[in-house]
């Protein structure tokens, strides 16, 4: 029992990492669909329309949505699997590039939604899909950052590399010795 409150953080991030993989896949097709109406010069669909900010918030939708998902992706297969302090690196940074995507799309959306106009129901369905997936990718940052800074998840694996140190401090460890030297002998040996 004690072993599953541990890991609370890593019970989390499965089903959240699926709400977004959902998400995000809705954002790709809503967003791939707009685009090549777009594209064909189909404005004026009845579940189109929009202003002049409709074809910058689809083509950065767009592109949200495959980071997004390839975020997701290296999440669920590269983080949670093999859940090291290397995965966990490279996970953290494609989530926060995810996130600032989406944020971006997000703004575009604001930018929309203010300048007004006719907006169908697909385009306003992709408003409301980028609103969540800014709100639920950054959730899913927070666990991420949340995981590397809390002792209780450093026991699942994250200190297993024994060098693993959040904040400051005066040594580094060897990864092959697991030896300490202070920081000063080592930038007087490079």
């Amino acid at each position: 029992m004690e072993t599953e409150n541990r890991r609370g953080g890593r019970s989390l991030i499965p089903p959240l990492l699926a709400v977004n993989f959902v998400v995000y896949l809705v954002i790709l097709g809503l967003a791939s669909w707009s685009v090549n109406k777009f594209i064909n010069g189909e404005q004026n669909h009845p579940h189109l329309g929009g202003n002049p900010s409709t074809s910058f918030m689809l083509i950065f939708a767009l592109i949200a949505g495959v980071i997004g998902a390839c975020s997701v992706l290296a999440g669920l297969i590269l983080h949670h699997l093999a859940w090291t302090n290397h995965s966990l690196a490279a996970t953290a940074s494609l989530a926060i590039i995810s996130w600032a995507a989406t944020a971006l799309a997000f703004g575009l959306v604001c930018k929309e939604i203010i300048l007004g106009g006719h907006r169908g129901k697909r385009l306003q369905t992709l408003e409301a899909f980028v609103t969540i997936s800014v709100v639920s990718q950054l959730l899913y940052v927070v666990l991420l950052h949340a995981c590397m800074l809390n002792n209780r998840y450093r026991q699942d694996g994250y200190a297993s590399s024994g060098n693993y140190h959040v904040g400051g401090g005066g040594a580094m460890a060897d990864h092959v010795t697991g030896k300490t030297s202070s920081s000063t002998t080592v930038i007087s040996s490079i």
